[in-house]
């Protein structure tokens, strides 16, 4: 299984009692029978053309209202996060896990380098992080830079959870002493998630770089919304839910009114800018006749 979706499932799976985990098992493999049976079904999710947010956008589509939520968002996440080709292949590590977790009681996180250490805490994250409100979003991050540092500076403790040869159960133990109650829940089972799905080595590097993940996935769920006039609360529902379908995340709207923008609105979200300002298209005209490509192309024109 690709590490972020074994962090993601990890998290979702865990929290399952026996009941649920078990109807998330045939949900799975049900589906899993389905791609398999379905060439047309599997030709869609395999096909390299369609985005990964459209691709999860049609597992969601599908599957809403027929599996239990929890396979649900397993497989929406798996449609979204992995490669197209290796799809199917995922849902079928899904059920797979899912399986092994409610027959053993086990969920086994196999050595992975540094990097796809922390891809699998990031998944991890993400599903920690997509039921909750952005407003926290800062204090897991003080939370989990603080801790960071605390590791970072006191030698006794560091020994202790950098070491690979020390028993789990210690070093989990230790965490909760000093966290539990002190810190935000979700800041709590990420510091715990680090020891358990991380490098024992890297500790400290997996908090440092879970900080910067939060950050960038707060920017993802927030939308700056610049507009020139009041946006009803229609226009902002068809808006969020526009956007929501672009990012495949849930996201909420910040709006600014600037009567200066002339006309329509200019969003800022992760790292998109979309402009569909009356003062922005003015802008690009302005641009383009001052380059001298508008005077060109109406001089070149053969009427």
């Amino acid at each position: 299984m690709l590490p972020k979706l074994e962090g993601f499932a990890a998290a979702l799976l865990g929290q399952l009692n026996q009941t649920v985990l078990a109807t998330v098992v045939r949900d799975l493999e049900a589906f899993q029978a389905t791609i398999v049976a379905r060439n047309d079904l599997s030709a869609v999710l395999t096909d390299t053309s369609i985005s990964n947010v459209a691709r999860g956008q049609v597992v969601k589509d599908l599957l809403t209202d027929k599996v239990s939520s929890e396979a649900l968002r397993l497989s929406t996440y798996a449609a979204t996060a992995v490669l197209a080709q290796e799809v199917p292949g995922s849902i079928d590590d899904l059920a797979h896990v899912a399986r092994t977790l409610l027959e053993t009681g086990e969920f086994y996180h196999a050595g992975l380098g540094l990097l796809d250490a922390r891809r699998r805490v990031a998944g991890y994250a993400d599903a920690l992080l997509e039921k909750i409100d952005t407003e926290n979003f800062t204090s897991i991050e003080d939370d989990l830079f603080r801790w960071a540092r605390t590791v970072e500076g006191n030698e006794g403790l560091r020994h202790l959870l950098l070491d690979r040869d020390a028993p789990l159960d210690a070093r989990l133990g230790l965490t909760n002493q000093l966290l539990d109650g002190k810190v935000n829940p979700v800041s709590l089972e990420l510091a715990r998630f680090t020891i358990v799905g991380g490098r024992p080595r890297d500790v400290v590097g997996t908090l440092d770089f879970l900080v910067n993940y939060v950050a960038k996935s707060r920017d993802w769920r927030i939308a700056r919304v610049h507009t020139a006039r009041t946006l009803d609360n229609a226009s902002q529902l068809q808006l969020a839910g526009s956007l929501s379908a672009l990012t495949g995340k849930n996201v909420e709207l910040q709006i600014a009114e600037e009567p200066s923008l002339l006309g329509g609105v200019l969003v800022e979200i992760g790292d998109l800018r979309l402009d569909a300002t009356t003062r922005g298209r003015l802008g690009s005209l302005h641009d383009a006749v001052a380059s001298g490509k508008y005077l060109d192309s109406a001089l070149n024109r053969n009427d």
